[in-house]
């Protein structure tokens, strides 16, 4: 495959992406003509995978047009990594003015691969005892990021970033996707189970800040031909609550698993995580209250997220997950008689009945 069997919606990247490309193959060993796609997320970035004569046997080239997407974040980050002792990407060439990068490649199967997930959304995994030792490699991995943390180094995950997140609910999940006009009262309601959420975030466990990756879970882990895992996808990393990443590693987007399961990966995390020093807290009760409360803020987000990606960005497939996220959050609320009143907002937004029967 060459260059010009790449779609590019615009002819003169095309070029200026095939002079770049020409002049980086002979330094790195390139062979050019093997050029392929490797796959695109849900940014503007796209990934394409080139033979080479490196150990690996191919490298990773990143597009991702300046005009949309800033790499500078995913340089550092890869560096923190690095510095952390993880399996990342490395930035072995960079076009930064024209947002052409390549990287080492991490291999072609992630983590969700491997555990092969069923197809059915409402579908709830079975947990074996490989993904069990997949999950705990991954905890090993999520200690090691967050071990090597450092204030002022990331920005912050703060109450006026966790705002804009949230606001991604009623502004494109309710009101675009879900054509719904929230009467004064809802939107009363909704404004209330915010601020519950953001406190919580921000409070819990003394206000405990470690590196977020803020999208960690088996979609961006890779596991590399010698089974290292590795870790993609996180140029959007932020200083914040240390609840976060096991929530998302736990509560994915495209696989659900059996309550048992998260919470048993869930308590090894944290003793794991307490005995590196990491400041989880002696009460795994409470830590886990933080993790679902934090959970429950990323499920809200991500709904908004996947409308979003749908009607503005023509990116259909992730609304797919959305009836995910909406039984992650009902999970939530029904074991928390204050965030109740949510529950009967979300029933409301999606047409259900609803059953209450709170836990605390």
């Amino acid at each position: 495959m060459t260059t010009a069997s790449i779609a590019w919606a615009d002819p003169a990247r095309a070029s200026a992406f095939g002079r770049w490309l020409a002049a980086t193959a002979p330094q790195h060993k390139l062979h050019a003509n093997t050029l392929r796609l490797a796959s695109a997320d849900a940014s503007f970035r796209r990934y394409f995978r080139v033979d080479a004569e490196v150990a690996s046997g191919s490298c990773i080239i990143m597009d991702a047009p300046p005009a949309h997407e800033d790499c500078r974040p995913f340089v550092k980050v890869a560096g923190l990594m690095a510095e952390a002792g993880l399996s990342a990407p490395r930035v072995l060439a960079w076009d930064e003015a024209q947002g052409f990068m390549l990287l080492n490649d991490l291999g072609a199967q992630t983590m969700l691969d491997v555990m092969a997930p069923p197809a059915a959304v409402d579908a709830i995994a079975q947990p074996s005892a490989a993904h069990h030792a997949l999950y705990l490699d991954a905890v090993d991995a999520l200690v090691r990021w967050q071990l090597a943390s450092r204030p002022g180094v990331l920005p912050p995950y703060d109450d006026a970033l966790l705002s804009r997140e949230l606001a991604l609910f009623p502004d494109w999940y309710v009101a675009q996707h879900r054509g719904i006009t929230l009467k004064a009262s809802q939107r009363e309601t909704l404004d209330k189970a915010f601020a519950q959420i953001k406190a919580s975030n921000l409070e819990s466990l003394g206000g405990a800040r470690v590196y977020v990756h803020r999208d960690f879970m088996p979609r961006n882990l890779m596991l590399d031909n010698s089974g290292q895992l590795g870790v993609l996808d996180f140029q959007d990393a932020v200083y914040g609550p240390i609840s976060y990443d096991i929530a998302s590693l736990m509560r994915d987007a495209f696989l659900s698993w059996e309550e048992d399961f998260v919470l048993d990966i869930t308590v090894r995390y944290w003793q794991k995580a307490r005995r590196a020093g990491l400041p989880v807290g002696d009460d795994f009760g409470e830590f886990y209250r933080a993790v679902e409360w934090m959970g429950l803020q990323r499920h809200l987000k991500v709904l908004g997220i996947f409308a979003r990606l749908t009607l503005r960005d023509g990116k259909p497939k992730y609304l797919a997950d959305t009836p995910r996220f909406i039984k992650y959050a009902r999970a939530t609320c029904a074991r928390y008689r204050q965030l109740g009143p949510l529950m009967v907002l979300l029933d409301e937004i999606e047409g259900n009945e609803t059953r209450v029967g709170y836990t605390f």
